[in-house]
């Protein structure tokens, strides 16, 4: 397993996220922040980090349905994490609707929309892509 930028592997992504039920319409042209984890030539982790002013929004977290359990999406996610602190953010922000128990044991804390940065706001993800319902989750990072 080998863990790369995504924007080499953008087809890989889309079919993974779209495997996982995940939004596509919205992704960035450039999948900059994105990162993957390669098996074979295959696409069997993704996870991005998009930037609004001071914070990040952590969005396409997702692995294969049959690499589960083995670790994948924490080594994704201190990833993404690793790149936050080193662009020194403030925050990372993320909309969930199935994982807020999994962000929860990460570090993540359950907070209301009303606290979300208008920057963040401001994405396609908060603004339309996410449904109301989904799970609104913060991790500072400084």
């Amino acid at each position: 397993m080998t863990i790369s930028e995504a924007k080499f592997y953008k087809e890989g992504v889309i079919n993974l996220l779209s495997a996982a039920k995940l939004p596509v319409e919205d992704l960035p042209a450039q999948l900059d922040n994105f990162i993957v984890v390669i098996e074979n030539d295959t696409v069997i982790g993704v996870a991005g980090l998009e930037l609004y002013g001071d914070y990040g929004l952590l969005r396409s977290v997702a692995v294969d349905k049959d690499q589960r359990g083995k670790g994948i999406a924490s080594d994704l996610l201190a990833r993404i994490e690793e790149t936050a602190v080193s662009l020194s953010l403030e925050g990372i922000y993320l909309l969930t609707e199935t994982a807020a128990d999994y962000f929860n044991r990460k570090g993540y804390e359950h907070i209301a929309r009303m606290d979300i940065p208008e920057e963040v706001k401001a994405s396609s993800e908060f603004s339309h892509v996410c449904a109301q319902s989904a799970i609104a989750m913060k991790k500072s990072i400084q």
